[in-house]
């Protein structure tokens, strides 16, 4: 019996049978991995030429977004048309109704067409986010054959920036949503108020950095000087994140984190518990923030057009049960304020902190779970509340503050948490009330030197992780070392490249140019960490404040405006390098830039290594500074030097 068979399997294997059997297609790597895939046989050609065709009016954005995105990562556009039959060798997106895809859920049939299937335009916009990654890894000419099935286990798979204690640029957080549209990433938590903390500050409640980014036209001097956002442009970044499954929920944190407010009118604040505590006793604090929330909320066309906001409520001091009490009742009466223009209710959620009598709603509200001892989620989901899970532990990201994570240990995150870990509670895999997970920047030390480039760095690879960990966190089956690796082949999104990176292996020089033209706009924007930016200048002598080059958030000085010294600036930090340009010199520079460090070289030789260190706020309190650059490539300067051979290599 045994020779028969191993006869029969060399028959079969001559005929290639058994060849063509393992010639299935491996389940091809995705960010956010794929939930079910049954391999073809064979590749299917995709093209610009390909068409993209939808059946149905309401999936024009998802098809049309598919052709275009196609064109800014692979160079040439399709087309996307509305039609009741599709040529050969088109891309179809049809409606559907099957219950197991649910709201975000949705099938492909890579053959001799590309057919996708979905309940809704949202499950159909994802489907072409899989697609666009798998041409990714076929330079946009092929796809394997086979099907997809996929949906998410999780609602609510998010980040929350804190743009109060550091001015976060729109166009910035735009992108940003566009990096989370992705990799189906779809809630985007905006933290627009916030305060340092004040031994940064000589203890000084009043020199204490605290900041409201949203403009006010009921309360013109509460919006930050330094930086804020229009209503109508933030209303308008919420309506475009939407288009692309990206919802915004938008948040101002009271009545702890309030300094804001406090220093806008002193009599706000409380003197017992700390003037960045609103005074929960002073009938004025409550006219003030119902005609704030009220300014964002009312009317046909409100500033938050999410159907979600957060109004904070954490962190508030319970040593008097009296204070507790009314906490309780501040929370209750704002969450009931939202809901009166038609909002749901988030909130951080402090109830286990402040355990009282005074019943606070819990019926359709959403609680971000982030510290048990404040809000123990088993209990509050017992009291009612619908879980985010956030906990700090392991997702809470505060650049260079020697607390919590620097970087998210992304190893540990992959492997051990889904959104069904809050702390060190563990709840059922299905388990109706927890929505989802999200992670967390929070820019706690004000005047590090942190700039939105390091942030991004920090927050990009997280989101790719957690993307991994919340869409439907049973079904992944690469290992991390694997997935880490794959993850930097993808882009961060279509025509988004904020890292700065370069095709290129390690030492290869990935952009010159013979020679900068003073004035001149290049199309590359910038040079990101791990690069080095070197050039020949033939110089004279500068006027102060004079660029090599700039971008949109970032300048590199051949003289500073402050002394003339070799500089760069971004955020609003200018780091200076001891070194002049003058008219004598005729050298070769060189600008390594790394994630921790600056350094400048001349001739071959290092002269000068900005790097991470320690500087003092008082004569008892020490913080990080971080002056780190992605070298901006962008805009020539009106420099007079001759800047010649101008490298960039991959270090």
């Amino acid at each position: 019996m045994r020779n028969k068979l191993l006869m029969l399997c060399l028959a079969l294997f001559a005929m290639g049978t058994v060849s063509t059997l393992k010639a299935e297609n491996d389940k091809p790597f995705v960010i956010p991995e794929l939930r079910h895939w049954q391999g073809g046989e064979g590749m299917v050609a995709v093209s610009p030429s390909t068409k993209v065709v939808y059946t149905d009016a309401a999936l024009a954005d998802a098809a049309e977004a598919m052709a275009e995105d196609y064109g800014l990562l692979f160079g040439k556009e399709m087309k996307a048309k509305k039609a009741s039959k599709a040529p050969q060798g088109a891309i179809v997106i049809n409606l559907t109704d099957d219950k197991e895809l649910g709201d975000e859920g949705y099938s492909i049939e890579i053959g001799e067409n590309v057919i996708v299937k979905a309940n809704t335009a949202t499950g159909a916009y994802w489907a072409t986010r899989t697609l666009l990654q798998m041409l990714e890894q076929y330079d946009g000419t092929h796809l394997p054959k086979g099907t997809v099935r996929d949906w998410p286990d999780y609602a609510m798979r998010g980040f929350m920036i804190d743009v109060g204690r550091k001015y976060i640029p729109l166009e910035y957080v735009k992108q940003y949503a566009k990096i989370m549209s992705y990799y189906k990433m779809n809630t985007f938590q905006i933290h627009l108020n916030d305060n340092g903390f004040k031994k940064y500050f000589g203890e000084d409640w009043k020199k204490t950095y605290a900041a409201f980014r949203l403009e006010s036209e009921l309360f013109p001097e509460l919006t930050a000087k330094d930086g804020f956002y229009t209503k109508d442009e933030f209303r308008q970044f919420q309506k475009d994140a939407a288009k692309i499954g990206v919802n915004v929920i938008p948040e101002i944190d009271v009545p702890a984190h309030s300094l804001a407010f406090t220093l806008y009118r002193e009599e706000f604040g409380s003197q017992e518990y700390g003037i960045d505590h609103l005074d929960l006793f002073n009938p004025n604090v409550y006219t003030f923030l119902d005609s704030l929330f009220a300014e964002y909320l009312e009317g046909p066309d409100p500033v938050f057009v999410s159907k979600q906001v957060h109004i904070g409520t954490d962190e508030y001091s319970n040593k008097d049960q009296k204070v507790v009490e009314k906490f309780r009742e501040f929370t209750d009466h704002y969450i009931k304020h939202v809901e009166s223009f038609g909002k749901q209710a988030c909130v951080w959620g402090a109830l286990t902190h402040a355990k009282g009598e005074t019943p606070v709603k819990s019926e359709n509200v959403i609680m971000h779970c982030w510290y048990n001892g404040y809000a123990d989620p088993s209990v509050m989901k017992k009291d009612g509340y619908k879980l985010v899970s956030i906990p700090d532990g392991w997702i809470y990201i505060v650049p260079a503050a020697g607390y919590y994570y620097d970087y998210l240990n992304h190893a540990r995150l992959y492997n051990e948490w889904s959104p069904r870990r809050i702390g060190n509670q563990t709840f059922d895999a299905n388990d109706p009330d927890i929505l989802g997970g999200m992670f967390a920047v929070w820019n706690d030390v004000c005047g590090n030197g942190i700039s939105v480039d390091d942030i991004h760095h920090r927050s990009y690879p997280a989101l790719q992780v957690l993307s991994a960990s919340c869409w439907s966190p049973s079904y992944k089956t690469v290992p991390f070392e694997e997935f880490d690796h794959k993850r930097t082949l993808l882009s961060e999104a279509p025509g988004v490249n904020e890292l700065g990176t370069f095709k290129g292996n390690k030492n290869d020089v990935v952009y010159s140019l013979a020679e900068v033209k003073a004035g001149k706009k290049y199309l590359v924007a910038k040079a990101g960490y791990d690069y080095a930016i070197e050039f020949h200048i033939d110089g004279v002598k500068e006027a102060r404040g004079t660029k090599l080059f700039s971008d949109k958030r970032s300048d590199f000085y051949l003289s500073s405006p402050v002394d003339g010294r070799l500089a760069f600036g971004r955020d609003g930090y200018l780091n200076t390098f001891d070194f002049y340009v003058d008219e004598l010199l005729d050298a070769t520079i060189r600008i390594e830039c790394t994630n921790t460090a600056t350094r400048l070289y001349v001739d071959g030789k290092l002269k000068e290594e900005l790097k991470r260190d320690k500087r003092w706020a008082s004569e008892k309190v020490k913080y990080d500074y971080v002056p780190t650059l992605n070298f901006p490539l962008e805009q020539a300067g009106n420099f007079k030097s001759r800047i010649t051979d101008l490298k960039v290599v991959k270090m």
